[in-house]
C-alpha cells in the first residue's frame, strides 16, 4: 500500500508543479497560488478556475464550473462514511481530503481499518506533495516552461488508472464504469463544465443493485 501511495503522491506532485506554473502564468501571485492549493485541494477545479480567469473570463464563469466539478467530492464523501472519524471536528478536518485519489485508495483495501489507514496516509502524502509542487511551480514560473511539454502530466492519470484497474474485477464494476463514461461522453458537448462528471456519478447506482 505504501508503495502505491508514494507513487501516486509523486505523480500528484508533478501535476502540482504544472498547476503552479499555469496559475502564475494566468496572473495569480505565488501567494495566491499556494493559498488556493492549501484551501481548495482539488486539482481539476483549480486548473479550471485559473484557466478561465487567465483567459479573461469573469469570476462567476470560473467559480461556477469549478464548484460543479468539485461537487463530485460530496458523492465520494457519502461512500466514506465508515472511514472518516465520528468526532465532529476531526471528521470535518478529514473531509477536506476527500478527493478522487484518497477515495480510490481507501476503497481498494479489504478491511475497514485498512481503508481508514489508506485514506489518512494517502491524504497526508498527497496534500504535502501537491502543495510542495504548487510552490515549486509558482516560484519557477515560466522559467521551466509548461511541464506538459515533457509529457510529465501523463504520470498522474497513468498512476491513477493503474490504481483503479483492480477495482474492475468486482461484480458490476466494469458495467458501472462504462455507464459512467457513456453518460459523461454524451453530455460533454451540451452541458456546462462539471455537470458531466456529476451526472456520471449516477452510474454508481448500478453497483448498488442486488
Amino acid at each position: 500500500m505504501l508503495r502505491n501511495v508514494v507513487s501516486l503522491a509523486a505523480a500528484v506532485g508533478v501535476t502540482g508543479v504544472s498547476f503552479g506554473v499555469l496559475s502564475t502564468a494566468s496572473g495569480f501571485s505565488v501567494a495566491q497560488t499556494c493559498v488556493l492549493s492549501l484551501v481548495a485541494f482539488t486539482g481539476a477545479s483549480q486548473f479550471l478556475y485559473v484557466s478561465v480567469l487567465g483567459a479573461g473570463g469573469a469570476l462567476a464563469a470560473a467559480l461556477g464550473p469549478a464548484l460543479l466539478l468539485a461537487g463530485r467530492n460530496a458523492v465520494y464523501g457519502l461512500s466514506l462514511d465508515g472511514v472518516l472519524s465520528r468526532r465532529r471536528l476531526r471528521r470535518a478536518l478529514e473531509a477536506h481530503f476527500v478527493i478522487d485519489e484518497t477515495t480510490a485508495m481507501s476503497h481498494a483495501q479489504p478491511e475497514p481499518a485498512a481503508r481508514r489507514r489508506a485514506y489518512l496516509l494517502t491524504a497526508a502524502f498527497l496534500y504535502l506533495l501537491w502543495n510542495a509542487g504548487t510552490l515549486a511551480g509558482a516560484v519557477a514560473g515560466r522559467g521551466i516552461g509548461d511541464p506538459r511539454r515533457y509529457g510529465l502530466d501523463a504520470l498522474f492519470p497513468a498512476v491513477f488508472l493503474a490504481l483503479l484497474a483492480p477495482q474492475l474485477r468486482r461484480p458490476r464494476a466494469a458495467a458501472t464504469a462504462l455507464a459512467g463514461a457513456a453518460i459523461a461522453f454524451v453530455l460533454l458537448p451540451w452541458v456546462p463544465v462539471g455537470l458531466p462528471v456529476l451526472a456520471a456519478a449516477g452510474a454508481a447506482l448500478l453497483g448498488l443493485r442486488r
